[in-house]
């Protein structure tokens, strides 16, 4: 009698589903910034490649002197990785003992349950409030003495709100310094509300805080696959011990250089993408009243079981959106043009 080698448990993880992508439609599907790289991007791709048969820095240090010197805090509290989302899963294989859990909202990002069960931890998912926001006070409460980790995304994908300062520093206040916070902050440069706290600059002399950043959506370098992480350096060190070698590629490290350089084009992008933003969920709202606040470059049509119907009215026009069975539709701000195909996609459908 032989035994199979694999994890039962891993057939229970959800795929991740990327966002579809087809010749010739309108991809508002995957949270891409429409513009293309940043100037001097593409220059320093191109001379990193004349290197490809070279191992990159293991230690991405000049990536990570560079983003530490910008965010006023010591190099050694920086992890780098191919995307926030790994590093998510490394910190929970850091954290992970047997019978541990992990706190996040639901729905959020659809990769926290897949880290979590690879990372050997239970999830613990507390639903969204009825206006799509975490509820915070219901996360707290689900904080047990086997909790690890509570994940707050915000802003949230795929819904768009994020969480307010108020409610972040009851957080802190409530659970015990033995459980990390963990601030997902993947779409950070598109938060244009002052009110909203930066996690680095509020929470980061906090011994349990942990804020991920990418340079996958505002920077523009999703096909590279490049994050980062801030934490205490004990915990960036053991991240650290778990990223594989070699994971931050030569031109990805060159490429995330030659981004910060651009940091004022960004920014300016990123207003496009605000203001393109305001005027579609107003024009959003008109057709379907309950679509949340968001402070992504997306936003949510929370249309339950018609979701998927939805969707695929709009792939036969030729534009992608990304359903989440029974729960909604995320919709990415892309160009105006593309904007408004969208829209007119939705009165015709409502």
């Amino acid at each position: 009698m032989t035994t199979e080698p694999i994890r039962e448990d891993l057939a229970a993880i959800p795929r991740y589903v990327p966002g579809k992508a087809l010749p010739q439609a309108l991809k508002l599907s995957s949270n891409e910034v429409p513009y293309g790289p940043l100037p001097g991007v593409a220059e320093a791709i191109a001379d990193a490649a004349a290197n490809a048969h070279r191992y990159p820095d293991m230690g991405v240090t000049r990536l990570r002197d560079e983003l530490a010197a910008r965010l006023g805090v010591g190099a050694e509290r920086i992890a780098t990785g191919t995307g926030s989302v790994a590093l998510i899963g490394h910190l929970l294989q850091a954290v992970a003992s047997p019978g541990s859990e992990v706190v996040y909202s639901w729905r959020s990002f659809e990769a926290y349950p897949i880290a979590a069960t690879v990372a050997g931890m239970k999830s613990v998912q507390v639903p969204n409030t009825a206006d799509h926001r975490h509820d915070v006070e219901a996360m707290i409460a689900a904080v047990g003495p086997d909790t690890r980790a509570l994940i707050v995304c915000s802003p949230n994908n795929p819904t768009g709100p994020s969480v307010t300062a108020a409610e972040l520093d009851r957080i802190f206040a409530a659970v015990p310094e033995s459980v990390l916070v963990v601030i997902d902050e993947a779409y950070r440069e598109f938060v244009n509300d002052p009110s909203l706290p930066d996690g680095v600059e509020r929470y980061g002399d906090r011994p349990n805080a942990v804020v991920f950043r990418t340079f996958s959506k505002a920077w523009g370098l999703a096909g590279l696959r490049i994050g980062y992480m801030v934490a205490r350096a004990d915990v960036a060190d053991a991240v650290r011990r778990c990223v594989i070698p070699f994971a931050v590629n030569g031109p990805g490290q060159a490429a995330a250089l030659a981004a910060l350089e651009a940091e004022d084009e960004m920014r300016r992008r990123a207003a496009l993408v605000t203001s393109e933003r305001k005027r579609v969920v107003m024009a959003a709202r008109d057709l379907v009243p309950e679509v949340p606040q968001t402070q992504a470059n997306f936003f949510w049509l929370p249309l339950g079981e018609r979701a998927v119907e939805f969707a695929a009215h709009c792939e036969e026009r030729g534009i992608l959106v990304r359903p989440f069975a029974g729960d909604g539709v995320r919709v990415t701000i892309g160009l105006p043009e593309e904007n408004d195909a969208l829209l007119e996609a939705l009165r015709d459908w409502r």
